[in-house]
């Protein structure tokens, strides 16, 4: 953050705002050193606008706030990527991005919560559920698994829909907390899957298919 390079835009800085929990791209603006200070002060982005040429804070009249959670500048120290959590509408038409109302995968929250896990590992078991869980081992862990995947199949066969989601949700979560008890990531499985989809598709049959214009789906 030291090294940023200003000058390239005479004083002004792109902004990318991506949203924290699903990676949606949610704007693009512009900030001089000003308006970065403030952002990093506040914790709501805020941004230099060039019609205006004022200081403005993103939500100061819908009250539609980008609360930041991180700010990363890119290779060169020349655009910034904010991760912000939006508390509303973030276009001014209404739309969840100014991109339109893109819909938007949230299976990114997986990285978000394995970050959250990772946390607890070194806080008191009194803090919270995962700690307390991470505290008890790997194999308390598994066991609790096995638990959540039985009552899982059991919502599969004879529950309802919103219940087969809650237990799928759990089934999940402790995945995730069995990884980072074991020291992996959910990233682990995601590139072990991609390697298996690669098998199924192999690599130079996939290069053919794209030189043709044509689309190969997982096998």
């Amino acid at each position: 953050m030291t090294n940023l390079n200003f000058e390239k835009l005479n004083g002004l800085i792109p902004a990318i705002v991506q949203d924290d929990t699903n990676g949606q791209v949610l704007m693009l603006g512009f900030m001089n050193r000003e308006a970065l200070e403030i952002t990093k002060k506040t914790g709501f982005v805020t941004f230099y606008s060039r019609t205006r040429r004022q200081i403005w804070t993103k939500g100061e009249t819908s009250r539609n706030y980008l609360a930041v959670q991180s700010i990363t500048p890119d290779c060169d120290g020349d655009t910034l990527l904010i991760a912000a959590i939006p508390q509303g509408p973030v276009c001014h038409t209404g739309n969840s991005t100014c991109f339109g109302n893109q819909v938007s995968s949230s299976v990114n929250f997986l990285e978000k919560l394995e970050r959250i896990i990772l946390s607890r590992k070194n806080e008191s078991i009194d803090s919270s559920y995962t700690a307390k869980l991470l505290n008890l081992g790997s194999k308390r862990v598994a066991k609790k698994l096995g638990e959540e995947a039985v009552e899982l199949a059991l919502e599969a066969e004879n529950g309802t829909t919103e219940r087969l989601i809650d237990e799928a949700a759990d089934l999940m979560y402790h995945i995730q907390v069995l990884l980072v008890s074991r020291g992996l990531s959910i990233s682990d499985v995601t590139e072990k899957l991609r390697q298996r989809h690669l098998k199924a598709t192999p690599v130079n049959e996939m290069e053919e298919s794209f030189v043709r214009g044509e689309k190969i789906w997982s096998k």
